[in-house]
């Protein structure tokens, strides 16, 4: 809710801004106030490409972590299905564990990146909800 009524209240700043702009300044007015609003639509623009870099960042630094439990849960499944015919069950039962333990870890850490990735895209949505009432 602060965040709908800053960015509103953002808006309407420079809704302000550029019509006082416009008719005080005599013969370039018009041409500085559309200056202005070009200026903030570019910044929009770099504020998503800012936002679209860090998403794919937030990916690339999730991503490893990922591969790796993944490999670790896909080899302790592996070892226990390779050693079921020579070793012990007890041993047999604690590689399973220990790969089902890695698939609970495996969904934690996706579930953790996949809301982070909502977080900051929430976040840039709600910055940039000022832009629309240009």
């Amino acid at each position: 809710m602060e965040g709908s009524l800053t960015s509103s209240v953002d808006g309407i700043t420079l809704k302000t801004t550029k019509a006082v702009v416009t008719s005080s300044i005599p013969v370039v007015g018009k041409l500085l106030g559309e200056t202005v609003d070009a200026v903030l639509g570019c910044s929009n623009i770099l504020k998503n490409a800012v936002g679209f870099i860090g998403i794919i960042v937030v990916i690339s630094i999730c991503i490893i972590p990922v591969i790796k439990l993944a490999i670790m849960s896909i080899s302790f499944n592996l070892a226990s299905a390779l050693s079921e015919p020579i070793a012990d069950k007890k041993i047999v039962s604690i590689l399973e564990q220990m790969g089902d333990t890695f698939k609970v870890l495996l969904g934690m850490i996706c579930t953790i990146s996949v809301m982070l990735m909502i977080g900051l895209t929430l976040v840039i949505k709600i910055t940039n909800s000022g832009m629309m009432y240009r």
